[in-house]
Formats: C-alpha cells, structure tokens, sequence
C-alpha cells in the first residue's frame, strides 16, 4: 500500500481554511487556497458568529469557492462565539432555535456546493444547566440537523475537541457514545469526526481507536503536538495512523487543520519525504 506521506501533494488533502491562510479575509481564503494547488477545503463556519448570514453574505461565500474553483468538503455548523470561548451550541439550552434555523442555511449551503460533512460542535457544559438535560438537548438537535442533510446526502460529525475544560466529549469513546445516542434516536447518519491531534492531546489511545472504528471514521483531521502545527513538526505517528486508518476501510478524506504561518504551513509537502511516524 502506497504511504500516506509517500506523494506530498495538496491535491491529496482538504486545506481548513479557517485555522490556515487564516490572515487573510474568509472570502479571499478559497482563492489563496487554490493557489497553493489545494483543490479541496473546508471552513468552519465562515460568518463571524452570526447564526443566520444574510442571502447576500451566503452568496458570496458560494461564490468565493466557485470563483477559486475549489471544491468544499466540509463544513461547520454555527459554534457560537468561537472567538469569545463558545464551542458549539448543540447542547446549550436556550440556542436551540437559533441553532436549528442555521442547520437550514448549512444544508442549503450544502446544496449549493456539494459539501456533504457538517461539523456539530457539541458545546461547553453551561452555569445552571444540568448536564443531562444538555445531552437530552443535543440528540435532539443533532437528530434535526442529520434529518436535515440527509435530504442532500450529508453526514453530521460529532468531534471531540481539546483546550476548552467544560466541552465534555474529550475521547473518541465520548463522542461514540453521543453518536451512538443519535443512532438509537432514528439518525443513522452521524459519525465520529477523528481529530487525531484533539485525540492525541487528551490522552485518548488513537491507535486503538483506529483498530476499533477507523472503518465508521466520518472524517479524519490532522495537526502534529505538541504545537499543533504541521505534520513534522512534532511527535505524533501521523503516517501510521492513516496508513491503518486506510487498511482498516476508512475511505474518506484527510483534512489538514494544523496552525502555522502562510510562510512555512506548506514546507512540509514541497520536502522530501521524512519519518513522521517516529
């Protein structure tokens, strides 16, 4: 089997153009995208925190990707206030109909330009809000959102996350455990976002849960730790882990949503090849 590392080209990944290229406005990321030859990307969602853009502001999101000729393959549904600390509104009670009004607008974004996998952040346990009536919140908001982009063919991503002590899915097993909630709930299409990074710095087994579930892997993202910058740049068996990945059925994209300066993020797949999967 060819190594995952073994032809460095960006065709071969999805750019995330809201942790790269990130100094640059959102409606010019697209375009410098392509001009570093990616062909694929993804965003977070691309609207300053407002749960409901106007038609205006959508269109030229649509039109930035079109224009630049890049594909989206992914998508975040509205996170909040990311900038502020918020990390996903699916669970906070009070949000639920600003969060529902978003997923129509991210599966009619979804219509529009063929992306098929929108992120859920989970959301940050909050002050005077029981925990299960939280959980009890998202499945029904991740129901409604799967319903939503199934009409289109989409996926919902549920993603561990690390850096922020009260979002409460730390480990592939919290996560799995959500989805498989969704599930029972008469979703079938949700499934596990693996962050290897996030994983990775929360002390999760990433081995062993590609041995268990790389087959059912909704998505794939990568960054190196520590640091969270490019693959090399620091210890994680990046390689490894999406060589088995591949070997064990998962067929899906690998997204790069590491953390460097334009200067240098791409170094890495203009260089001879190196071991990354120390």
């Amino acid at each position: 089997m060819t190594s995952a590392f073994a032809h460095r080209t960006p065709t071969s990944y999805v750019l995330n153009c809201s942790t790269l290229l990130s100094e640059l406005p959102v409606l010019e990321r697209a375009a410098a995208a392509a001009a570093h030859g990616f062909a694929h990307v993804e965003f977070w969602w691309p609207f300053d925190g407002q749960p409901a853009p106007s038609p205006e502001e959508v269109d030229g999101f649509v039109a930035s990707l079109d224009e630049a000729g890049v594909s989206l393959t992914g998508l975040n549904f509205w996170a909040g206030n990311m900038a502020g600390g918020d990390r996903g509104m699916v669970s906070v009670i009070g949000r639920q109909d600003e969060f529902r009004r978003n997923v129509e607008i991210t599966a009619e974004i979804g219509r529009r330009t063929g992306c098929r996998a929108f992120n859920a952040l989970y959301g940050l346990r909050q002050d005077g809000q029981d925990a299960e009536a939280q959980d009890a919140l998202a499945v029904e908001n991740l129901v409604h959102a799967a319903r939503a982009v199934e009409t289109i063919g989409g996926i919902v991503l549920v993603e561990p996350v690390s850096g922020a002590e009260g979002y409460p899915l730390k480990t592939a097993a919290d996560a799995l455990a959500v989805v498989e909630r969704v599930h029972a709930a008469g979703a079938a299409n949700v499934a596990l976002l693996a962050d290897f990074y996030h994983l990775a710095v929360n002390g999760d087994d990433v081995a062993a849960v590609i041995e268990a579930h790389a087959a059912s892997f909704g998505h794939i993202q990568i960054a190196d730790a520590p640091g969270r910058g490019a693959p090399g740049t620091g210890e994680l068996p990046l390689e490894a882990w999406i060589d088995r990945s591949r070997e064990l059925g998962y067929t899906g994209p690998i997204a790069l949503e590491y953390k460097q300066e334009t200067e240098t993020a791409f170094d890495w797949l203009d260089a001879a090849p190196v071991d990354v999967a120390r």
